[in-house]
């Protein structure tokens, strides 16, 4: 009845005060590309952590349609969902979600176990991952002995070990100090840079979203205000409320050489200065103010010239 209302034309506000319905989410379009960072982000109450539980169906969505790799993932029944979100998905909570009577290499080697992987292959896997996240020596401490961001890397590591394609990760860093939130988002890049894995990563922190993410979607009241790429929602937000999100971020510090720069196009580059194209703005900005080049030429990893950016169009996009 209450989606009957919603095709109406009800709002939100107006389903909850005269039918007592509330409405998480509506018309969200999102597709996300193989092995990237979808990173999904907004204020507290826009869905984001709703949406997330929608794709292994934590939360069973009234209307729509969950596709991933061509499987309807609405029309599996309890064994193949049981096996989809065993196998194929792996979840990364805000508040670590530990077995506090189970050490290190248990908690991290659960869902194994659950697979019915035998113990000492189970114990070789995890043994692996507690390497990767830098958890050497504290295979055999308990939840309670490790710090907030030790027992995150754990939940991570218990993630990664069921060789999951799909990583969804709801808040998984919000409740770190920032110091050590930082190196929970290295930590997640470099893993990311080895192993490609597809991941959806909820946070209401939009420098956070600006650093990991291949596509940021903003959500506001449960629909999709915009769905672009880092630079793109920075330099060209699309309503009024994304344009207010990002009008205080730093953006030398979030924007790469790559995301601004534009096409050689028979420049005089012979003055240039060179950058790399994963450069952020805030490596090469004094170096440009001191040396005052009316271009500057970006590179790949192999030295070899991509592209561009003058002066001009660097200052116009640190002022906008």
């Amino acid at each position: 009845m209450g989606l009957e209302h919603v095709k109406n034309g009800v709002g939100k506000d107006e389903l909850l005060s005269k039918y007592s319905h509330v409405l998480g989410l509506q018309d969200i379009n999102l597709n996300v590309q193989e092995k990237s960072i979808q990173v999904i982000m907004g204020l507290s109450g826009s869905g984001k952590s709703t949406l997330i539980r929608h794709i292994n169906r934590l939360i069973e969505p009234t209307a729509g349609k969950i596709t991933v790799e061509d499987q309807d993932v609405m029309a599996y029944n309890k064994n193949a969902l049981r096996n989809f979100r065993r196998q194929k998905t792996a979840m990364v909570f805000q508040r670590f979600a530990l077995m506090p009577h189970m050490t290190v290499i248990k908690n991290v080697s659960l869902g194994l176990d659950m697979q019915g992987f035998k113990p000492e292959e189970a114990k070789e896997k995890a043994s692996k991952w507690i390497e990767k996240v830098g958890l050497n020596g504290y295979e055999e401490k308990y939840p309670q002995h490790l710090s907030g961001g030790m027992q995150q890397r754990v939940g991570l590591a218990r993630a990664l070990t069921n060789d999951a394609d799909i990583l969804l990760m709801d808040e998984a860093f919000s409740a770190l100090d920032p110091l050590i939130r930082k190196d929970m988002q290295d930590i997640l890049l470099g893993l990311q840079s080895e192993l490609h894995k597809t991941v959806v990563f909820i946070t209401h922190d939009l420098d956070e979203a600006l650093k990991i993410g291949d596509r940021i979607a903003i959500l506001k009241d449960g629909k999709m205000d915009q769905d672009d790429l880092p630079a793109d929602i920075l330099l060209n937000p699309k309503t009024d409320y994304v344009k207010k999100f990002v009008e205080d971020v730093n953006r030398s510090r979030v924007l790469k050489a790559k995301h601004i720069m534009q096409k050689l196009n028979g420049e005089d580059i012979t003055k240039a200065i060179k950058v790399n194209e994963n450069d952020f703005i805030e490596k090469f900005i004094d170096r440009v103010v001191e040396e005052k080049p009316e271009m500057i030429v970006v590179q790949d990893k192999q030295n070899k010239n991509v592209g561009c950016i003058s002066s001009k169009r660097l200052s116009e996009i640190l002022k906008k």
